[in-house]
């Protein structure tokens, strides 16, 4: 399997990021959020396979000492096989000359960023709107 990443957003397709989000029940994504989202994000990595659109990452970057990733998402018919692996690698060479990068794991893929040189941080602290992602990410 030949993956491809790249981070030329005027090339991405939003339809097949969206496709991405629901195939892994993220459903609130919708185009123009999309369109939103990775136009205010100034790291982006998409993993295509034949010129389709398998899987993303995201940054937001200060360019000098912090950068935040977010949305690590591989279509769930290609999961397992390490593209999320080649996108994360591509975007931690991105901000490579960043004093700090964060990241907010979802449930269960903990070991998986841990692996790549990430590690829990002792005074993270969060704010969720959201009521059930709340309860599950804060203490």
């Amino acid at each position: 399997m030949d993956i491809t990443i790249h981070s030329d957003f005027s090339q991405a397709s939003l339809d097949e990021i969206r496709e991405v989000y629901r195939s892994v029940g993220w459903t609130k994504h919708s185009n123009d959020i999309i369109k939103q989202i990775f136009e205010a994000s100034n790291v982006l990595a998409f993993a295509t396979l034949n010129g389709r659109i398998i899987g993303f990452g995201r940054a937001v970057s200060d360019g000098v000492f912090n950068a935040a990733i977010y949305d690590v998402v591989v279509h769930r018919d290609f999961q397992n096989q390490g593209i999320a692996k080649k996108i994360m690698t591509f975007l931690l060479s991105r901000l490579s000359h960043i004093s700090c990068v964060h990241l907010i794991s979802t449930t269960g893929n903990e070991g998986f960023y841990r692996n790549l040189g990430l590690k829990r941080a002792k005074t993270g602290m969060a704010r969720y709107l959201n009521q059930e992602l709340a309860n599950e990410y804060l203490e």
